[in-house]
């Protein structure tokens, strides 16, 4: 099957050494169990979310255009150092949750915003740089399962940005200015985002370990640099199973939508992963592996197609983490993503390979506060033989509640 075969060559053929990967590991910083909890008459608010702040420094070797590729380049001046502050891949989070018990029914609400914690505006207070990334509820019980209806992280490739070490920090940079929403992480290096769509999702009980999700999600619209906008003919079709046991979890999810590319121009999108978690003592290790067909790379449907005829794409990473006496978390990880040409497609400067490597530490500070440190190292190259590289550090901290 072949995406047990790219689970195992990357475990077996990553470019992160033995060596490295003993010395070097991460992911669990502190974080907060719960927010701060407001009874309210039959309601029981939570208030949460995180706060975080990063100072990055950039470096770039290069200048080539590469579509759809990952890595940062050289400015217009050739200039290929830069630095920011910036908040990492968790953007900072204020949500606000309300549960209740009503007509024997788990009753809840969600919403959310992102706000940035810098951004380029010379006033710097324009004031647009908010995200609203979830709008949702949900009724059910434990008995049955809980049904989901609003705006919420897609189904397919959630566990794999959930279970990204960088989710706590900044992983791979895909533009070294101030003011985005978030950094790239392992997005386009490993995985393809989930995306936040509207949806309507079913997720079963807990049935000795076994939960699965099945949803019907928002077609939303992509457009990349060479083709129309795609609109999708039908509603997302997403679902996830997961089997959580005492020393980790092993899921899979998959996707598929039917996409109208504009005159006599269709194709199908397809997506797979597979996943798996697994922590014995101190050591946490995952690895992941997805394969798709018209789904694209980085985001869903992006360079997707060649007039109306599918890219295949694969990829995914390997992770090691390691808590060490002083409660430090350590850890090195190792993603890519390729794109294939569609058939008949000549070589040209669409991206081949995007990579990352990431060695980070994080430290609890307290309970809801860890210091960061990270160092990535990106890569992308095309079809035609482009290349780009850069590196960045970054240093900060990120504050739950």
């Amino acid at each position: 099957m072949r995406i047990v075969k790219l689970l195992g060559d990357l475990i077996m053929n990553t470019k992160i050494t033995a060596a490295v990967a003993s010395a070097a590991l991460v992911l669990g910083a502190t974080t907060a169990n719960a927010g701060i909890i407001i009874p309210a008459g039959e309601w029981t608010i939570d208030i949460n979310g995180n706060v975080n702040t990063y100072v990055t420094m950039h470096s770039a070797d290069d200048s080539n255009t590469i579509t759809g590729g990952t890595t940062p380049t050289e400015d217009a001046t050739g200039e290929g150092d830069s630095q920011s502050i910036n908040t990492g891949l968790l953007p900072a989070w204020l949500g606000f949750t309300g549960t209740t018990r009503q007509n024997d029914l788990d009753v809840s609400f969600t919403i959310s915003m992102q706000p940035n914690v810098s951004e380029n505006n010379v006033m710097g207070d324009s004031g647009d740089i908010v995200a609203w990334r979830q709008a949702f509820l949900t009724f059910g019980d434990a008995s049955w399962g809980t049904v989901k209806m609003g705006k919420d992280i897609g189904i397919f490739s959630k566990n794999a940005i959930l279970s990204d070490m960088t989710l706590l920090g900044v992983g791979a940079i895909q533009s070294p200015r101030s003011g985005g929403n978030f950094t790239g992480g392992g997005i386009g290096t490993g995985y393809i985002y989930p995306a936040w769509k509207g949806q309507v999702s079913y997720t079963s009980p807990n049935m000795n370990g076994f939960q699965f999700t099945v949803g019907v999600t928002n077609p939303n619209q992509s457009a990349d640099a060479t083709h129309q906008a795609t609109n999708q003919d039908r509603l997302g079709l997403e679902a996830a199973l997961d089997f959580s046991f005492e020393n980790g979890k092993i899921w899979t999810s998959g996707a598929s939508y039917e996409v109208d590319c504009g005159t006599g121009c269709s194709y199908d999108a397809t997506a797979i992963d597979l996943g798996i978690n697994f922590n014995l003592g101190n050591l946490g290790l995952t690895a992941y592996a997805y394969t798709a067909d018209g789904a694209g790379t980085t985001f869903f449907h992006a360079n997707a197609h060649n007039s109306g005829s599918e890219r295949e794409s694969d990829g995914g990473y390997v992770q090691a983490t390691y808590v060490i006496p002083s409660g430090t978390k350590l850890g090195v990880s190792y993603g890519v993503s390729n794109l294939d040409k569609a058939g008949g497609e000549a070589d040209s400067a669409l991206v081949d390979e995007n990579n990352r490597l990431t060695v980070g530490a994080y430290h609890p500070l307290t309970k809801h506060l860890n210091l960061v440190a990270e160092f990535n190292k990106m890569e992308s190259e095309s079809h035609n033989g482009l290349k780009n590289e850069a590196d960045s550090v970054s240093l900060g901290a990120i504050l739950f509640f």
